[in-house]
Parts: structure tokens; C-alpha cells; sequence
């Protein structure tokens, strides 16, 4: 069984999720830790559960979201996992890190490209790959069907969706995700958004604004 722990880190209030199971494995789902007290955090959780990091998954690579890949990368040895068309995004945070005055920031090269269709696995555990496009153009999804929830990166949120007023981005695919590849997953799961709290596809299909 999959055990989920979430931190929030950096002033963009990211979340950052680090999941694990019986077998100690673990993979990190969007380290947004940039400051060296945050990458402290979670590396002492690591450390103080006995956890062996496996990989490093990204839902999308908006800034907020691969501060901390380098770290993860150097720290644990592992790859980086992503989907192609995110590529220029991931490209593009050297200026988005001057434009926000944030010069500690150190990039990250991607190493495994996955598909929509493909499967994740870590320890004895597994996590489907969905297409999310929209809020970023190579944005995916982690599903766990048995277990009933999704990391929507920042595809769906609490009573909100993703901004799509940045670069490459694309209203109606963000719509057209969420209606198309989330809401069918059913009522009973549980969103592990990229910022801000959890939430159900059930309550996002009865009280989010943007989608009724």
C-alpha cells in the first residue's frame, strides 16, 4: 500500500509529495524545496523512515514545481522522469529563476521520457500515467486506481484549475483534461494538487466555478 507524505515548500507554496511503501522504495513527485532548511526536511524524513528514493517524477516543470530536482538527482542518484513536450518548459526556468531573483537555482536535465498509457513502479507499487495538457503542454498525471487518487500536478485544484496565461499554454486543453481524463477516474478519488489541499473528483464536479 502506498503511504503519501506532503510538504509545502518555497513562496510559492508548493506542494511536494513524497510517496513509499512496505518496501521502503520511494519516488519524489515534484520537489519544489529551495532553500537549503527545505531540502533538509525532506531529506531527514527520508532518512529518519528508512526510505530508498527510486525516482523522481515531474507532473509539469513550471519553476515551482523542479527547484528541487537537481537536489533529488544529486542527493539519491536517480533519474528524472517526464513526459517530452515539457522539455522547453523545463528549458525555460533559467530565465524564469533571474526574472524571480532566484539565483541559487540549478537546472535539471531530463532522463526518462513517459507516455500517457505507461506505468511508474517503485517498490511493490505502480502508478498510471495520464496526458494532462493545458496548464502546461507536456503536464501528466499519477493515478492510482486500486488505491483511488491522482497527483494532478497543477492541472486541478481545490474549487479551482490551472492558470493558462503563461507561455504555451491552452484553456480548452486544461478544460478538455480535467473533464476528459480526470472526472472519468470517478467521484470517490482523491486530487493530490500541486498547491493547495486536497480535494475529490466528486466535489470538483459539483462546486468547482471554473468547470460547472
Amino acid at each position: 500500500m502506498i503511504q503519501i507524505q506532503s510538504f509545502v515548500f518555497s513562496p510559492f507554496y508548493e506542494n511536494t509529495y513524497l510517496l513509499f511503501d512496505d518496501t521502503h522504495e520511494a519516488v519524489v513527485i515534484d520537489p519544489g524545496c529551495y532553500e537549503l532548511p527545505e531540502c533538509n526536511e525532506l531529506k531527514n524524513f527520508i532518512q529518519q523512515n528508512e526510505l530508498k528514493v527510486v525516482k523522481l517524477l515531474n507532473t509539469h516543470c513550471h519553476i515551482d514545481h523542479v527547484f528541487g530536482n537537481q537536489f533529488i538527482k544529486n542527493t539519491y542518484g536517480v533519474k528524472l522522469y517526464m513526459h517530452a513536450q515539457d522539455v522547453p518548459t523545463l528549458k525555460g526556468n533559467k530565465f524564469a529563476s533571474e526574472m524571480f531573483g532566484m539565483k541559487g537555482f540549478v537546472e535539471s536535465e531530463p532522463d526518462v521520457f513517459v507516455e500517457e498509457g505507461e506505468t511508474i513502479t517503485f517498490g511493490d507499487s505502480s502508478l498510471e500515467i495520464l496526458f494532462v495538457p493545458g496548464h502546461a503542454p507536456g503536464h501528466i498525471a499519477f493515478v492510482s486506481k486500486p488505491q483511488k487518487f491522482v497527483f494532478s500536478g497543477d492541472c486541478l485544484f481545490r474549487e479551482s484549475i490551472g492558470r493558462t496565461d503563461f507561455p504555451n499554454c491552452n484553456h480548452q486543453d486544461l478544460i478538455d483534461s480535467i473533464t476528459q481524463k480526470l472526472f472519468p477516474l470517478g467521484d470517490d478519488f482523491t486530487v493530490y494538487s500541486g498547491h493547495g489541499p486536497t480535494t475529490t473528483i466528486g466535489h470538483e464536479k459539483k462546486f468547482n466555478p471554473f468547470l460547472n
